[in-house]
């Protein structure tokens, strides 16, 4: 008598289901997600440890070695004091792609207060939020943050402060709308009229489908953040000299743009690649979407 042999246990249902989605998910990244994706390890890695990527100090003076074009020895020329470029492009990682970052967590905080308050909230309040933020919203963010600095004064954490108040406005009208959106939908609606408390609705329905797509925008906000900062650095209104930072090193390098072009193809291109890749990153993010 032949025993019945039965298939092999591959996982429960939702097992396989979350083995299905989490494949299609690794699809719909593509190529160039997973491209930019290591771009920007690399630029993380050059703000937490720049010393493994361009060992030596970026201020580091030699006035016989000023203005080399590029070479083996300094791969990006040096500078009209002898800095080698490279060494600061990397090490200005941590000022341009750092403020950018803490830029966007201030916008993104102020953000998730003003969103949260006006979808959720009274009517009233809702309407005072929406009004405030459409005032603000009205300004472009390189004018908004140019008149918080000109109140504060210049500096690395003036340009902080500013960009991330500049920002908030953008991030507070998306997430507002998705709250709304979100709390007035049939799931939720449903979730309530079986009894379930707001706190779980919230944690359970609210939150996850309401902060996600705000992740994939802050991905390309820090982008933008980056520009701007290094927009009000080439102004002179961000880091001061001799702080290695893109926007300063581009306003350095403007004078010598005939005689010495290296000086601002660094930083530019540094803008430039964080710029991209935190855009095609944001875009692959948003074609993915969570269980």
């Amino acid at each position: 008598m032949s025993m019945l042999r039965l298939p092999p246990r591959t996982g429960s249902p939702r097992t396989r289901s979350a083995r299905r989605h989490s494949r299609a998910a690794l699809a719909s990244f593509g190529p160039a997600g997973w491209v930019a994706l290591g771009v920007v390890v690399l630029l993380v890695l050059a703000v937490v440890a720049p010393s493994l990527i361009a060992p030596g100090d970026p201020n580091a003076i030699d006035a016989l070695a000023a203005l080399r074009p590029p070479s083996w020895t300094h791969p990006l020329g040096t500078d009209e004091s002898g800095r080698d470029v490279w060494t600061r492009v990397v090490h200005g990682a941590r000022s341009s792609l750092g403020v950018g970052l803490a830029a966007t967590a201030i916008g993104v905080a102020v953000a998730l207060v003003l969103g949260f308050a006006a979808g959720l909230g009274p009517r009233w309040l809702s309407t005072v939020v929406a009004r405030v933020i459409e005032i603000l919203y009205a300004f472009p963010t390189l004018v908004l943050a140019l008149l918080l600095v000109a109140v504060r004064g210049p500096g690395l954490a003036a340009s902080v402060l500013a960009v991330g108040i500049a920002t908030a406005p953008g991030y507070s009208r998306i997430l507002r709308a998705r709250v709304r959106g979100v709390a007035d939908s049939g799931y939720v609606t449903a979730a309530r009229l079986e009894g379930v408390g707001w706190w779980r609705r919230f944690g359970r329905h609210i939150a996850p489908n309401t902060l996600w797509p705000l992740v994939v925008v802050v991905t390309l906000g820090i982008g933008q953040a980056v520009v701007w900062v290094a927009g009000l650095g080439f102004l002179g209104l961000g880091a001061l000299p001799p702080a290695a930072e893109w926007g300063a090193m581009l306003n350095a390098g403007r004078v010598y743009l005939t005689t010495a072009w290296w000086l601002s193809v660094g930083p530019g291109l540094a803008i430039t690649v964080t710029a991209v890749a935190l855009t095609v990153l944001g875009r692959a993010l948003g074609r993915v979407s969570p269980a």
